[in-house]
């Protein structure tokens, strides 16, 4: 199996420990959550880190994990995690020029592995409806424990709901002070719709004594389970924020 190197930073202490305890709370949702997706309601709200991170906690501590890329629309995973050397991925999966075991790749992070995706595509929710995706979805739950699916948003864009179908549930990453409230309760509603339970909330750049985090919590964490409050990003600056409308 070809691998890959990924140089993934460390996250600052509190918003690691936020990110255990979703590993955690993962753990005790039984045996057959094991395809799950991480997504967001609208763009850089942060889900492609809680995806790579929370992927790293579950492969270290010892469960085979695999990270799927689904997100053709602006994947970060090349450019941030500094990856070289991909010359296969899930487009090509997708579209029929390479097979299971083509696309699989595995990393310098112990029990993890990798679909990556190499081409952006302007257009790709053709590829993602093809029956292929389904397929590789459910024979990668064979092959691993966990099942980390990094997602599109779910504004305006019927991919990341359709994707949502086919995994056993959701992690929904909230930036606080830039996600209204309609947003999420929009959002809370589609992975309703399509059948998909929330497994938990990830508050990110929000001070857990904050007035805005008890407000998201006591709107929703009671409801859709734990809020997992993290702060981290390229400014690791500490400032308030409020929330939308």
């Amino acid at each position: 199996m070809k691998k890959l190197n990924l140089k993934i930073k460390d996250m600052p202490y509190a918003a690691e420990e936020a990110l255990n305890r979703l590993r955690v709370n993962i753990k005790f949702c039984g045996k057959n959550t094991k395809k799950i997706v991480i997504t967001s309601s609208i763009p850089n709200e942060g889900k492609s880190t809680v995806s790579v991170h929370l992927w790293k906690l579950l492969s270290e501590a010892g469960f085979p994990t695999v990270l799927v890329d689904v997100d053709l629309h602006k994947s970060e995973l090349q450019k941030k995690y500094e990856v070289e050397g991909i010359k296969e991925g899930l487009n090509h999966f997708l579209s029929g020029l390479a097979e299971y075991e083509d696309v699989v790749y595995e990393t310098n992070i112990p029990n993890g592995h990798i679909v990556p995706v190499t081409t952006l595509l302007e257009n790709p929710s053709a590829l993602l409806e093809d029956p292929r995706l389904g397929e590789l979805l459910d024979r990668l739950a064979e092959d691993y424990r966990y099942v980390i699916i990094d997602t599109p948003p779910l504004d305006n864009i019927s991919d990341g709901a359709l994707i949502a179908s086919m995994s056993d549930g959701a992690v929904l990453v909230v930036r606080c002070g830039e996600t209204s409230k309609a947003l999420v309760r929009q959002s809370l509603q589609q992975l309703d719709r399509v059948g998909c339970p929330v497994l938990g909330m990830v508050l990110n750049r929000a001070e857990i004594r904050s007035g805005a985090y008890k407000k998201y919590y006591n709107r929703y964490g009671k409801k859709y389970g734990d809020y997992y409050g993290a702060y981290y990003g390229g400014d690791t600056t500490e400032k308030k924020a409020g929330i939308k409308e």
